[in-house]
């Protein structure tokens, strides 16, 4: 199966009718989010890479068809005039780790009606999951305030590949490691792992795996405490380390309970053992807010690893995102449903010092102290320029964070900016609800 019928069925329908139509001028089609979720003070554009991707290989072939006819239940010749689309359009969007605010163009698409049309639910899929578990990767970052974060969010994401994502954006907005192997060997990302409970429940007891472990990975190692009774385990962990000669690198790993407390216990378990070097990760359900009450706390913990509640963006799983045609054949166009305008044609946003934002039209001037922040990535269905790496969309990702005031950063009850409207922009939506006010009284019987 191609990823061509990856998509909902209307978009098919209505493909079909634009091709049947002769509907096929350029249209622009632009991917916002309308409203963040409750807890956000920003998002963090993700997505980009492997959208453009997908563009990039987009064809409707003759299996594609026959799947079409068999699922609208039409004859394979009805849709033959859909074989053979591929998508030659362009996409401006902004790079990937670019903080972006609600009502903002991620992505804008402008492409023969029928193929820009026909990608939308994948588009939609692709940078609304990845810039939502983006988004709350970079508030665990914030949280951590300069300790390591981990992923550990593999077996528990909503799909082997979602949990491959969730690796690669962690690693964009600033995790330490992740625990997926693929992940760290696709990405370049640092592999990190310790052992299971199964591994020393496996032993006669917890000295026996410890040392066990140690045979089998000489160097630094980092021990499991908590399989039993954590502050035993702790001793036990002391024990063997101190055998081992106490090579730089080690550490114990807590995963269960009052992490705060325990982390406290075992630290001066550590510390009277002759170990003040041997670090304590923190692993178990974590994800910002947790993190933030035991830094707030002093909790003496070195590295967080988190899991499920950061693969799966668990507080706010889902972005309210539209893709919406902006513009058709040249003329601007909007929608008007209550609750639910969209503003007319082809946008810019400018950024200003601050994340003081402003969307404008695409063929706006720059205004003086502000970047723009859509650029051409796709032109004629290719890539333009190579693919930019992790350590580039981290830095945009930094630089952005770093313009954020503390209300916008802040983990609980963030305050995010609220971009403006161009003057140009708000004439020009002005404009064509005129237009559409004066078309839908002209069509009134």
């Amino acid at each position: 199966m191609s990823k061509a019928t990856i998509t909902d069925l209307y978009e098919v329908t209505m493909a079909f009718s634009y091709v049947r139509e002769g509907m096929e001028a350029p249209a622009v089609f632009s991917l916002f989010v309308r409203d963040l979720p409750p807890g956000r003070g920003f998002l963090v554009a993700a997505g980009l890479e492997p959208a453009l991707d997908y563009l990039s290989g987009f064809t409707v072939g003759t299996a594609d068809v026959r799947d079409f006819a068999q699922v609208m239940h039409r004859e394979e010749q009805d849709l033959r005039p859909l074989a053979g689309l591929r998508f030659d359009g362009e996409v401006r969007a902004v790079p990937e780790g670019t903080i972006v605010l609600a009502g903002e163009p991620l992505l804008e698409v402008t492409a023969p009606l029928p193929q820009a049309q026909l990608v939308e639910t994948y588009l939609l899929s692709l940078v609304c999951h990845q810039t939502a578990v983006a988004s709350k990767a970079a508030r665990c970052v914030l949280a951590a305030a300069g300790h390591p974060v981990i992923d550990f969010s593999l077996r528990r994401c909503h799909g082997p590949q979602a949990g491959l994502a969730s690796a690669r954006l962690g690693a964009l907005v600033g995790f330490a490691g992740t625990s997926n192997v693929a992940a760290a060997v696709r990405y370049g990302v640092p592999a990190s792992g310790t052992m299971a409970h199964s591994y020393v429940q496996s032993f006669p007891g917890e000295p026996d795996a410890f040392r066990a472990f140690a045979r089998t990975h000489p160097g630094p190692v980092t021990l499991l405490v908590d399989t039993y009774d954590t502050e035993r385990g702790t001793r036990a962990a002391a024990r063997v380390i101190n055998e081992l000669g106490a090579p730089a690198g080690c550490a114990i790993r807590l995963d269960s309970g009052d992490l705060g407390a325990l982390a406290r216990r075992a630290r001066s378990i550590l510390d009277t053992a002759g170990l003040p070097g041997v670090r304590i990760v923190a692993s178990g359900g974590l994800d910002e807010y947790a993190i933030d009450a035991l830094v707030r706390s002093g909790a003496p913990i070195d590295v967080y690893a988190v899991g499920t509640k950061v693969g799966v963006a668990a507080d706010a799983p889902y972005l309210d995102a539209a893709y919406k045609l902006v513009a058709y054949d040249g003329l601007p166009v909007m929608k008007l449903s209550s609750r639910k305008v969209t503003a007319p044609a082809a946008k810019q946003v400018f950024r200003r010092p601050g994340l003081s934002d402003v969307v404008g039209l695409r063929d706006e001037p720059v205004p003086a102290g502000a970047e723009p922040l859509l650029h051409t990535v796709m032109r004629n269905g290719r890539r333009i320029g190579p693919r930019p790496s992790l350590a580039s969309s981290r830095a945009r990702f930094e630089a952005d964070l770093g313009q954020a005031a503390e209300a916008v950063r802040g983990i609980d009850e963030p305050r995010a900016p609220v971009a403006s409207v161009s003057p140009r922009l708000a004439a020009l939506t002005d404009e064509v609800k005129r237009r559409i006010a004066a078309t839908t009284r002209s069509d009134t019987p």
